[in-house]
């Protein structure tokens, strides 16, 4: 090999309800990436049981993340969805990250403190290796870049400080096996099995809030559903939770500027935005001193003409769940077939007798 193929990973966790943030933050954006990318997309269900073990009904959680996959216009036949536990190597290869990963490392995630929270001793010892994991979701494909939030940025560096302990400590090796790729790291040049994987980040994200409160995020754990447009919600809820939304008193600005200290008239202004495909400032422009009793209903239309057909399509793939199920496990045939490849090389790499 001369060079790592470009490939894009990413997954979501199936827990709770797919809302609009979920949508315009990620969802959207790997639509866009598979029109020039290889991409692989995987419903994480092992992530899912790291803060939560038990789940009501996790079969019916996975099918809709696919489902919105799919009806949001990712093709499963020209790239690859699928759910994480079908393919075993995740868990293999995490086994081995845990081994190269250091302790530190793992104290300093954010997420964990801030998922932990005081009583870290009681956390499980999945949620504290979480980041180990994700690497080896990324890295078992040898996947080169990932579109990535705020939120996983560190997870995502962390992943590259495997990736690159792992080719130090195995340089030999990996040399001798044949499967390496000469790289630069900075100004060294690495002789390397893993790719130091890049994030993607495509102009700046919309930054969803809840509709209750414009300075916390919009989350599928928030107890209020009137906080969230869920991706399964039909016209007539959108429109209800729309309406209720808090806003302020006062009129738009004609400017962006104008949004300062006023989150919640920010965060409905940057819904339409996003969902548009425009900016604050050319709604503004088009609404500027006007009253949210004519803003709201303009953003309820939009927002119903842009979800409406995602909403009825998943209906229609959920009440088809041997279809649904077919795509997830045709994906997870294709996705094993890659990463056993990979676990396969990884082992004569380490030692392991096969």
């Amino acid at each position: 090999m001369t060079a790592f193929k470009p490939l894009v990973f990413s997954g979501v966790q199936p827990t709770g309800n797919l809302h609009l943030g979920n949508y315009l933050g990620a969802i959207r954006k790997f639509v866009a990436l598979q029109e020039e990318n290889d991409c692989i997309y995987c419903v994480v269900d092992l992530h899912s049981i790291t803060a939560q073990l038990v789940h009501e009904d996790l079969k019916g959680q996975i099918r809709s993340i696919a489902a919105a996959f799919i009806a949001s216009g990712i093709d499963p036949e020209k790239h690859i969805v699928f759910n994480q536990s079908a393919v075993p190597q995740h868990a293999e290869l995490a086994w081995i990250f845990n081994c190269v990963a250091r302790i530190g490392w793992m104290n300093r995630m954010t997420q964990f403190k801030d998922k932990a929270g005081k009583d870290r001793e009681n956390a499980s010892l999945g949620l504290l290796a979480y980041p180990s994991l994700m690497a080896a979701d990324i890295l078992v494909y040898r996947a080169t870049h990932v579109p990535v939030g705020d939120d996983q940025k560190q997870h995502l560096e962390l992943a590259r400080d495997i990736a690159m302990k792992f080719n130090l400590d195995f340089r030999d090796k990996i040399r001798a096996s044949g499967t390496g790729v000469d790289i630069l790291v900075g100004d060294e040049p690495v002789h390397a099995y893993f790719p130091m994987v890049e994030p993607m980040i495509e102009g700046p994200a919309p930054r969803v809030m809840s509709l209750r409160d414009g300075t916390k995020k919009m989350s599928k754990s928030d107890p209020s559903d009137l906080s969230r447009i869920n991706l399964l919600d039909d016209a007539e809820t959108i429109s209800k939770k729309i309406r209720k939304a808090k806003t302020d008193p006062e009129a738009l600005p004609s400017e962006a500027e104008g949004l300062k200290g006023r989150p919640e008239a920010e965060n409905l202004v940057g819904i339409y935005a996003a969902l548009a495909g425009t900016s604050k400032a050319q709604v503004l422009s088009e609404f500027g001193g006007q009253q949210f009793s004519t803003f709201k209903p303009a953003l309820v239309d939009l927002a119903v003409s842009v979800l409406s057909p995602i909403t009825d399509e998943m209906g229609r793939l959920m009440g088809d769940t041997a279809h649904l199920d077919a795509i997830l496990r045709d994906g997870g045939e294709r996705a094993r077939a890659r990463a056993e490849k990979t676990m396969a090389e990884v082992s004569d790499i380490i030692g392991f007798l096969r």
